[in-house]
């Protein structure tokens, strides 16, 4: 393969005393993978990953359930409420080993060329990949993708790569990307995770319109039925290019994959119980205590596992808009939060299953605790005039008390300090008579038994709140909009957090309609933290940077915390098999199978129920 000249661009900087002159890539060897920190666990020459097993048998199906409805078959855009299960038809250029934090092997690209200043990166394709319609993946399509997943696509993808100055063919096979100048460590590996799409597809038609075509990929399945706001099913491509790839040699080997809707969590356990669905993700710690003794686990054709998650717990909260006015004294956020009753839920309603979420990096080193560090203090001493003195001379976990009366009559002095009063028993701002008053928007009505308790304890202090139930077309449009006083969000976490922290939290994204800054977030020492975070070049920069990040955040009370698992509650029919041990940092059902003869058995049972 031929290489690019370094451009233009970088030789007239390196001359006037700019970056450094980037290498040739003629100069810069190939190698199979990339990893954040150091080099990938796995040799050139390992044939599959540790945990599947290239012997499995193929065949079976996977019928799971998703909730709500879906109107679009095509995931990347804002319009729409996509089908769940979409990504499966797509390969990337690399994909990742779930055994490591944070390692990219390679996919549609067999070889990557990674410049030892990391300013620029290339992919070479892979000559045997196809799509699904037998035509070759080509750099056209990398780049037809990339521009128009950034241009065209969810906000998410114009933050997470940001910061690709360039990106050309160097040839059909190849792929040439130059990055800027701003010392994200993570950018050559989340290239690695670009869906390609076809290019020769998608001429003509429109990307940004809604369609429940089964659109073509290059991956492992395709779509092989589409039943509008019911049920979308998947085939395994029996001539998938890729199949023997090392990451994939033990893998995608269910023949279908099933998602059947249900209007909620409830109906959807029933139908778990029931037979017509095979494993389900349980999320609701009374359901797991309570709702699994049936015959069918009594007989042994249930099981249940827990599986250790190795990620980092991320931040599942009540999330308060701040585009709304009442939101924007912290004094009002902070006496929300005191209103949270953690150990009531865990002890009356959660069985004691669950921990408390103090950090927006939990169970993690990344989670700030006891007052900031030197390293964190160079970060975040500049912007002391910004910050409230509290992020520098008060330790984290935020104290508050234990009891709900005394942190109930704290709430009420936060209140009354941020300029409001009980008049006839309704909390009002003294100034402009205004009720503080907010409403709780859910699609799912498990929830609702769990917020009822902080609107109980909200309205001891005058506090007016209410439940919005609405279905899940209406709460994903009202979300696009920004449309609510108060949500339950998340903000997932990977042990390797980078430039989705820009979607999560930065000015930039505060008003992009459907971005991931559910907040409303727009400041810019937060955003200069999360540029800190990104550039770090060592797991302790990572680390420090994480911390100072959070420890601001937390002091902003933007969000009330909730609660966290350290592990994946599954229950499933028991006709499966898997190698264990487990990848440490993610679950990848990707590497189960089904065992012939106890799939055979099941459905014996099943009929002659």
């Amino acid at each position: 393969m031929r290489h690019a000249a370094p451009g233009l661009g970088l030789l007239l900087g390196a001359l006037l005393g700019g970056p450094a002159l980037a290498a040739d890539p003629a100069d810069v060897p190939t190698v199979h993978g990339l990893a954040l920190y150091g080099d990938p666990a796995l040799p050139a020459d390992f044939t599959h990953l540790p945990h599947a097993d290239p012997d499995a048998p193929v065949g079976g199906s996977l019928v799971r359930s998703a909730i709500g409805s879906f109107d679009s078959t095509n995931p990347f855009i804002i319009r729409g409420t996509p089908a769940t299960g979409l990504t499966e038809i797509y390969d990337t250029l690399l994909t990742q080993n779930p055994d490591e934090p944070f390692s990219m092997y390679g996919l549609l690209a067999e070889g990557v060329r990674l410049d030892p200043d990391r300013q620029w990166i290339e992919f070479d394709l892979n000559p045997e990949a196809r799509f699904h319609d037998g035509e070759p993946v080509t750099a056209e399509d990398v780049i037809f993708s990339f521009e128009t997943l950034t241009e065209q696509g969810q906000p998410f993808y114009a933050a997470y790569y940001a910061d690709v100055v360039d990106i050309r063919a160097v040839d059909e096979d190849t792929v040439h990307v130059d990055l800027a100048d701003s010392e994200s460590r993570e950018l050559p590996l989340i290239l690695g995770q670009l869906p390609i799409l076809p290019a020769h597809y998608w001429e003509g038609r429109d990307f940004e319109a809604t369609t429940r075509d089964a659109l073509l990929g290059s991956g492992p399945y395709r779509i092989a039925t589409v039943d509008p706001g019911r049920r979308i099913a998947y085939e395994r491509v029996a001539d998938y290019w890729g199949k023997d790839l090392p990451v994939n040699r033990g893998r995608h080997n269910i023949e279908r994959l099933v998602y059947d809707y249900y209007r909620d969590q409830t109906v959807a356990l029933e139908a778990f119980k029931a037979g017509n669905l095979d494993m389900r993700i349980e999320s609701s710690a009374r359901n797991w205590a309570t709702a699994y003794d049936f015959p069918a686990l009594d007989a042994g054709f249930v099981r249940r596992l827990e599986v250790p998650d190795g990620q980092p717990a991320g931040m599942q909260a009540y999330v308060m808009n701040l585009r709304r006015e009442k939101f924007q004294d912290v004094r009002v956020r902070e006496a929300l939060n005191l209103a949270f009753d953690f150990e009531w839920l865990n002890r009356n309603l959660f069985y004691g299953a669950y921990e408390r979420t103090r950090s927006y990096f939990a169970n993690s080193e990344m989670a700030a605790e006891g007052m900031p560090s030197e390293a964190e203090l160079a970060l975040l001493e500049p912007y002391r005039q910004s910050l409230p003195e509290e992020v520098f001379a008060s330790p984290l976990p935020i104290e508050h008390p234990d009891e709900l009366r005394p942190r109930l009559a704290r709430a009420l002095e936060l209140l009354k300090a941020a300029g409001y009063g009980v008049r006839d028993g309704v909390m009002t701002h003294l100034d402009n008579g205004a009720p503080l008053r907010l409403e709780v928007l859910l699609f799912d009505t498990q929830f609702e038994r769990v917020v009822q308790p902080l609107l109980q304890n909200l309205a001891k202090i005058g506090v007016q709140g209410d439940i919005r139930i609405v279905d899940v077309n209406q709460y994903l449009n009202r979300l696009r909009s920004f449309d609510f006083d108060m949500i339950v969000g998340s903000f997932p976490q990977s042990a390797n957090p980078g430039n989705e922290q820009r979607d999560f939290w930065t000015s930039e994204y505060a008003d992009v309609p459907q971005s991931r800054n559910l907040i409303g977030l727009s400041e810019p020492v937060i955003d200069d933290l999360v540029e800190d975070l990104i550039a770090a070049d060592s797991r302790e920069a990572l680390d420090t940077a994480a911390r100072a990040l959070d420890r601001v955040l937390r002091w902003g009370f933007y969000v009330i915390p909730q609660w966290h698992l350290g592990h994946t509650r599954i229950a499933l029919w028991d006709k499966f098999g898997w190698q264990e041990p487990f990848p440490e940092y993610n679950l990848d059902l990707h590497a189960w199978w089904v065992d012939p003869a106890r799939d055979d058995e099941i459905e014996t049972r099943q009929r002659n129920r």
